[in-house]
Parts: structure tokens; sequence; C-alpha cells
């Protein structure tokens, strides 16, 4: 099971922590309902969030959002 905090991340919103908190907890159940592998839920999450980067910002924004992105899950990581 996840540990009881999921703000490895920096976090910087105009969204509540229980908001967050609750769309993390729904993902993470979904990724344990179907027994997903760590190697295939990373590969499920990275690929959502490139169709939401491809669909929900604009051409110009992505690769800035993008590197932003990395940079706060490389340094969540440390």
């Amino acid at each position: 099971m996840m540990s009881e905090t999921f703000f490895d991340m920096p976090i910087q919103s105009k969204y509540s922590n229980a908001e967050v908190e609750t769309l993390i907890t729904e993902l993470l159940n979904v990724l344990e309902k179907h027994q997903a592998p760590t190697d295939l839920s990373l590969m499920a999450l990275g690929n959502t969030v490139s169709y939401l980067l491809t669909t929900k910002v604009n051409k110009e924004s992505r690769g800035a959002l993008a590197e932003q992105f990395a940079k706060a899950l490389t340094q969540s990581l440390r």
C-alpha cells in the first residue's frame, strides 16, 4: 500500500490538498484494481500525461510544461 502522504512532488496549486489527495487515491485504486505492475503503471500514467499535454495544453506551452513536470518529478525523488 502507498504511504499516507502523496505530496512527494512539490505542489503549488489553486486546488486544495483534499482535492489532490482524492484524485491521487482514485488513480491508485484503479491501478491496484487491475493489479498493474510498476512498469505498466508508469507506462499508463506517462501516456496519460502525454495525452493531457497534447490535448489540453497549447502547442507553444507543451515543452515548457513537460520540462517543469519532469523537473518536479526528479526533485521529488531526491
